[in-house]
């Protein structure tokens, strides 16, 4: 048993993802200094979001086809490229602001199928390191939100001291170091993992492929409907994170300094919650656990804004939020990994993030609209009871009750057990 490449491409997840962030906080801040307009900051930012979802949804065939190692060290590179010509082509010939687009666009077009790829090479990994699963999902997630939290002050620093234009060649460094890591450590063998019919499935084209995956998708009964699940909640969330609660922290907590300090407090939390699932997760009953987690992090965060807590409260409100949700999308991700081949696994995660992306900018569109004519306690309220009840739908059965961890293969069910010791005795 080998740990060494489980630790390179997790390496490689966290710098990349802490190169993410800091070009997340960078460019908006680009703009600003170069346009000086809120309205074009936000076209920008739709330009680096659109790709999420577009990479997500039709990026998976590629990655099946090209392979998941070289899949996550190609979009590195790539991205690697795109970002590092914004200082260069801003500081020579100079950049018009169509050209910023183009190239934020395709730096996150290429981000996206490449962090697919790194989920899709986990089951292998940390099989051969001898690691479960959930442990290594669990860490995996862990990184991402830790990545979030180091990258923020991270990115703050190198603004204030490079300017927002060069802070980017560092976050073109981070695509770098994560694609040499997986490239060296993380072996080629992983490449060749492909389900039976992998072979027909290359020569059927594209648009058969993609077809192949959300068909797998739509017969799957539990990934769909945990698809179906994570659109409504993502609906949710983004009414809550994008406008719900900076709104709550100007009107009632003084402004920018609380919302920071909510947001780090949530993701410190999350962060927490990702890393003891990653420790204990494999011995916890599933179905319970997703429930549980997302009764915790959703509705109550709401209900108790809606009192008008001061901020303490409210601090400690979003860090049991956070470290609820913490356990959530690495209990997904490993229920995932164990139903999907190895041949569909970048086509049908894809589509599940994508579904989930596409949800947000609607409900940050609804919850504007939605504040303006009910005003903030009323939508609260109606948000936080309305998410508890879509949680709660995994305890009707059906599909969910396939949540629990599958038997090891060759093992006997307790029906053939018990049948067994009868005819025995």
């Amino acid at each position: 048993m080998s740990r060494g490449p489980l630790v390179a491409l997790l390496s490689a997840h966290a710098i990349s993802l802490t190169g993410n962030m800091i070009t997340l906080i960078a460019l908006p801040l680009y703009v600003l200094d170069t346009t000086g307009s809120a309205s074009l900051t936000g076209v920008a930012a739709f330009f680096a979001i659109m790709p999420v979802v577009i990479g997500g949804l039709f990026g998976g065939v590629l990655v099946d086809r090209f392979g998941y190692r070289r899949a996550s060290v190609v979009s590195d590179l790539v991205g690697a490229v795109t970002i590092v010509a914004v200082p260069i082509v801003a500081l020579t010939v100079g950049l018009p602001f169509w050209a910023l687009l183009a190239l934020i666009f395709a730096t996150g077009l290429f981000d996206t199928p490449g962090q697919t790829a790194r989920s899709a090479l986990l089951p292998e990994l940390a099989e051969r390191a001898g690691v479960p699963l959930e442990r290594a999902v669990g860490t995996f997630e862990a990184l991402e939100r830790g990545a979030r939290l180091v990258g923020g002050p991270v990115a703050g620093l190198l603004v204030a001291v490079l300017g927002p234009v060069n802070t980017l060649v560092v976050d073109a460094g981070t695509f770098v170091i994560s694609a040499l890591l997986v490239a060296w450590i993380v072996p080629r063998s992983v490449d060749t993992v492909r389900s039976p019919d992998a072979a027909s499935q290359r020569s059927s084209g594209y648009w058969a492929e993609f077809r192949e995956g959300l068909a797998f998708l739509w017969r799957q009964p539990l990934l769909r409907a945990i698809a179906v699940l994570l659109f409504v909640t993502n609906f949710f969330d983004a009414a809550w994170s994008m406008v719900i609660l900076p709104v709550f922290a100007d009107r009632n907590l003084g402004g920018a300094v609380a919302l920071g300090l909510l947001v780090a407090a949530m993701g410190g939390g999350a962060l927490v919650g990702s890393l003891t699932f990653g420790v204990v997760g494999h011995r916890l009953p599933r179905r319970a656990l997703f429930v549980g987690s997302f009764l915790l992090c959703g509705g109550p965060r709401m209900l108790v804004f809606a009192a008008d807590p001061p901020l303490w409260a409210c601090l400690a409100t979003v860090a049991v939020a956070g470290l609820a949700a913490g356990s959530i999308n690495p209990l997904i991700g490993t229920v995932a990994l164990e139903r999907i081949p190895a041949g569909l696994r970048a086509r049908v995660r894809g589509s599940m993030g994508a579904g989930a992306w596409a949800a947000m900018p609607i409900g940050a569109l609804a919850a504007g609209v939605v504040v303006e004519q009910l005003g903030l306690t009323t939508t609260l309220v109606v948000l936080g009871c309305a998410y508890m009840l879509v949680v709660l739908s995994p305890l009707l059965g059906g599909p969910w009750r396939d949540m629990e961890r599958p038997a090891p293969e060759g093992a006997d069910d307790e029906a053939t057990v018990l049948h067994r010791a009868s005819s025995v005795a």
